[in-house]
């Protein structure tokens, strides 16, 4: 039995130096990306990326602490005790790996990262899918390629939404529908999450990075949203226009 806890202990405290690790790594992303920035739009989204890698991981890796703490403790005298704090230990690690890697991807300059747009969408979708468990009924019809910067805002927009839909919407189901005529393009994101007030507080939502990169294409983006109906956000930009909609299923 011994030997088993013994495993268990040496896993915690390695899920803890990777942890931390990765904190680093991320943390020299964003002095990388800090020294790439020229405007203060994308210097106000670093600060805010920034943040939120102090507030979730932080959280994290603090509760990670407190259950090996407990786990010394609880060693000698209720093992079987101390082997539920580790495992715990170990799952908050886990947590943390999954959030630092979530901001190292938001600072790379080029998220497509080679692929096509429907293939990053596709990347985003599996990785939504392993955190909350929701396959979102997604419909991509384009009948050209998008150029590089739409592409690029399209898949923000999108990342930051899921990101939201997972963190705060409590929400069950999510579609997402991806189309083109000749003037614009159509993004809708729908959830049937818990939705907010919109004149709350949404600094955590990253809804301002949403507007700074709108704003930088020349568009525009409208919230609408009520408590327990969803949300509903509309993305319009001059020759590609975009509706981004995450309202009522």
């Amino acid at each position: 039995m011994m030997l088993g806890f013994n495993l268990l202990l040496l896993n915690a405290l390695l899920s803890e130096h990777q942890s931390r690790q990765g904190l680093a790594i991320a943390h020299e992303q964003l002095r990388q990306y800090a020294r790439r920035i020229e405007d203060q739009a994308t210097l106000e989204e670093r600060n805010r990326i920034a943040r939120e890698i102090h507030d979730s991981v932080g959280h994290y890796l603090t509760a990670q602490s407190i259950q090996l703490e407990n786990a010394a403790l609880f060693f000698q005298s209720e093992p079987e005790q101390a082997k539920e704090f580790l495992t715990e230990a170990i799952h908050q690690g886990s947590n943390a790996l999954r959030e630092v890697r979530q901001s190292v991807s938001k600072l790379r300059s080029d998220p497509l990262q080679g692929k096509s747009l429907p293939e990053a969408i596709a990347l985003l979708i599996s990785n939504f899918q392993a955190i909350t468990g929701i396959v979102p009924d997604c419909n991509i019809n384009l009948s050209r390629s998008l150029s590089k910067e739409i592409s690029i805002v399209i898949y923000r927009v999108l990342q930051e939404g899921l990101t939201n839909i997972a963190k705060h919407s409590a929400a069950t189901a999510v579609t997402i529908d991806l189309k083109d005529s000749k003037t614009s393009v159509k993004l809708c994101l729908s959830d049937n999450g818990k939705g907010f007030e919109p004149g709350q507080n949404t600094t955590g939502f990253g809804l301002q990075g949403m507007r700074e990169r709108i704003a930088a294409n020349g568009g525009q983006l409208n919230i609408v949203s009520e408590l327990g109906k969803g949300c509903a956000i509309v993305i319009q930009i001059p020759h590609h226009q975009i509706v981004l909609s995450c309202g009522n299923l």
